[in-house]
């Protein structure tokens, strides 16, 4: 399999062959979505927006947030949960049938089990979180404090303070003892896994090669071609168990080893299509699983991609947060968004084009693409900054 045709099958398989709703997206669309990227990665920043909504708009176009609120957050017999939270490539929405996958034993307890000690230190505490999560569940953390430390006091124990509970819960969600309710403005609240999740996901019972080998099918179908670290890192599996999945799903047949020049050993899953061509603009965001593996990502597009958030400005080259832009299967561009909510602004605080690329061509799709998303996001107008060696010629399509 020649390079190209690995950046195409990849492409493929995420989704970005597929054409855009002509109708408003529904619960059909999202989960076929969902059976190409398998997981929504969850982030807090909410610069331009949030994580977990980007990814569905890059492939289905505008569509309602609450369409994966819904789902996520929400249950009723005519729309059943479709998604839970729990840690996958990092906190992420899975669909609530891969709950038994992650709690298989396939993936190792992550580092919350750093606050076992308090666990250890004060069971009582454990005990009190979980009454009053069983009782006024869905609860925050801020809340559960308040009802078992009083208002204003730091503590009703030897040992007790607040950032104690918020420990224990971020403790008890990793150990699938809670798990999330719903969230409101964004914080989560915390409920009972048998109040969110249905008896028949709860009853199933996964040992950890099994989960294994199905969590690397899905990392496969997602993917399309892989390398084994590819493969691993899609749901954060340790080497060892990896490799031994990968070995078991070849000899299968579920995958097949090829060969992509400067990618060493790599597997293609059996079912992976390789279009002839692939159409179509997206925008992606720093968290959406189509570039999140940044080695991956420049293996495949030869674009370095790193994330600035955590860069002092002054530093930074591109910018704080800034989307790829996906045009005819290459990414062309990059450009660092805000959504300026007060004035009604997407605001393109920089942009920047790909060395090679068809710059007038770009700037056209760019616009359209950046109209697209302050419309979906309900913002007025699209405003570029004078920064970066695209920002000029995209300007002026803009106004």
């Amino acid at each position: 399999m020649n390079a190209d045709a690995a950046r195409r099958t990849a492409l493929a398989a995420q989704g970005f062959t597929d054409a855009r709703p002509v109708t408003p997206p529904g619960r059909r669309h999202l989960q076929r979505a969902l059976s190409r990227v398998q997981l929504l990665q969850l982030d807090s920043v909410n610069v331009a927006v949030r994580a977990h909504y980007m990814p569905l708009f890059s492939r289905l176009g505008s569509y309602s947030p609450s369409l994966v609120d819904d789902a996520a957050w929400s249950h009723s017999v005519r729309k059943p949960r479709l998604l839970v939270e729990y840690w996958a490539h990092e906190a992420s929405l899975i669909p609530v049938e891969d709950w038994p996958l992650l709690h298989s034993g396939a993936k190792k307890p992550g580092w919350w089990t750093n606050y076992r000690e308090i666990v250890d230190r004060a069971p009582e505490l454990v005990d009190g979180i979980l009454a009053v999560v069983k009782e006024r569940g869905p609860v925050g953390a801020g809340a559960i404090e308040r009802e078992l430390l009083g208002e204003g006091s730091r503590s009703t124990g030897p040992w007790w303070g607040r950032s104690e509970v918020k420990r224990l819960c971020e403790y008890l969600f990793g150990m699938g003892t809670l798990t999330t309710g719903t969230r409101k403005s964004f914080e989560r609240l915390y409920d009972l896994p048998e109040r969110v999740l249905p008896p028949e996901i709860l009853g199933v019972r996964v040992d950890a090669e099994e989960g294994a080998r199905r969590l690397i099918a899905k990392s496969a179908v997602a993917l399309g071609v892989a390398t084994e670290p590819d493969l691993r890192d899609y749901y954060r599996l340790a080497p060892q168990v990896s490799r031994q999945a990968v070995a078991e799903l070849v000899e299968a047949g579920e995958l097949e080893p090829v060969a992509v020049p400067g990618w060493g050993p790599a597997y293609r899953h059996a079912d992976a299509r390789t279009p002839r061509k692939v159409l179509g603009r997206a925008l992606l965001c720093p968290f959406d699983p189509l570039i999140w593996e940044r080695a991956r990502t420049e293996r495949i597009f030869g674009f370095r991609y790193r994330i600035e958030i955590y860069v002092p400005e002054e530093k930074r080259v591109h910018g704080y947060y800034v989307f790829p832009f996906l045009l005819d299967g290459e990414l062309v561009a990059r450009v660092d968004l805000k959504a300026d909510r007060a004035r009604g602004v997407l605001r393109v605080q920089g942009a920047f084009a790909e060395p090679g690329c068809d710059v007038a061509r770009v700037a056209v799709e760019l616009a359209e693409e950046l109209r697209h998303m302050a419309d979906w996001l309900e913002l007025e107008s699209v405003v570029v900054m004078p920064r970066g060696d695209l920002a000029g010629v995209l300007g002026a399509v803009v106004r």
